[in-house]
């Protein structure tokens, strides 16, 4: 590690603790040559997981839209916080199993995923969560989609 005092390579590691459930190290290091003390930082770097979306292009995956969307759907449906968090991470744990081998997902799959699991919990809200992913235009959208709805079960 460069000192940041002097430029020198030559150091010594003083002190190592672990932060962050061993996400991250820190380092105490004191350089060789002029005795400076500094701090340096390890984590693991992971490639970042990416969501395809309809144009083709790539976004980083995120939570935060995942719940949004899962919020807006039972907002005002008798489903409690915990469950709502229980949903999301049920979603983000399902879409990286299925991106795990190039680190990207479609952004559909996702859709799915969350139309599955609001199935499971709330017909009201999978109704609503279809309208606005599946771009209903009229009624007659909404009656096939409640149709299915009912074979299935």
């Amino acid at each position: 590690m460069r000192c940041p005092h002097c430029g020198n390579f030559d150091d010594k590691v003083i002190e190592s603790r672990t932060l962050a459930n061993g996400e991250s190290i820190r380092r105490r290091r004191e350089c060789n040559d002029c005795g400076y003390r500094f701090t340096s930082y390890e984590r693991i770097e992971d490639k970042q997981f990416m969501v395809i979306k309809r144009d083709g292009r790539r976004d980083p995956f995120d939570r935060a839209k995942i719940e949004r969307g899962v919020q807006r759907a039972l907002e005002k449906r008798p489903v409690s916080q915990m469950s709502i968090e229980n949903i999301v991470n049920e979603i983000e744990d399902a879409s990286v199993m299925q991106g795990k081998t190039n680190h990207e997902i479609a952004s559909s799959d996702i859709g799915e995923l969350v139309l599955r699991k609001l199935g499971e919990v709330d017909k009201v809200a999978y109704i609503r969560f279809a309208s606005v992913y599946r771009h209903f235009e009229d009624m007659d959208e909404f009656i096939q989609e409640i149709k299915k709805l009912e074979e299935d079960e």
